[in-house]
């Protein structure tokens, strides 16, 4: 119920169920929900001067999928701070009661029933279709792909994924500023 990041629950139970230490399940927790900070850093642009307090409410409450609903309402110019806590904390408040009847009923559900064992791979594509509105978001998430795959042979773990989603994305946002400098000086 105080964690309201899913994938760091589903990482934290793999690795006790395997037996990790402590150190490396908060370390793993810690690294995959970095992205959260990106996430952050995209939607202030949107928020200009607020108090301190409605930005950690805020905050808290961004995820993936709210993440995905509120820049996508940002962009549109009709969304505001208040509209995006609500969806925020409506999603907190679903995750709270969804784990709580999870944790009750869970017993009651066979594995692989529904085809649940697809569906957080089904909302991570729904999410990155509203993200992705550029060809150079497409290059960026081949290259990540490419480089994952080729970087898998050489490096232990998941350090892959890591090395490649920063690598690719530092290199979609140096092709991004790239190209704004350029607009901006061929408009001089």
């Amino acid at each position: 119920m105080f964690v309201f990041a899913g994938s760091s629950q589903f990482i934290a139970i793999s690795m006790i169920g395997s037996g990790a230490a402590a150190a490396s399940i908060i370390l793993a927790t810690f690294v995959v929900n970095l992205r959260h900070l990106l996430m952050s850093s995209a939607l202030s642009v949107f928020l200009g001067k607020r108090r301190s307090s409605h930005l950690a409410l805020l905050a808290y409450g961004v995820t993936d999928e709210s993440f995905a609903v509120n820049h996508h309402r940002f962009l549109t110019g009709e969304w505001d701070w208040r509209r995006a806590l609500v969806v925020n904390h409506t999603s907190n408040f679903a995750w709270v009661a969804s784990t709580i009847a999870g944790g009750l009923g869970g017993q009651f559900i066979a594995p692989g029933a529904f085809g649940l064992d697809y569906t957080l791979a089904a909302m991570f594509i729904g999410l990155i279709v509203l993200q992705v509105n550029r060809v150079l978001h497409v290059a960026v998430g081949a290259a990540a792909g490419v480089v994952s795959v080729l970087l898998s042979f050489l490096l232990p773990g998941n350090w892959n994924i890591i090395v490649a989603a920063v690598s690719a994305a530092t290199a979609g946002a140096v092709i991004l500023g790239m190209h704004a400098r350029e607009s901006r000086r061929r408009k001089k």
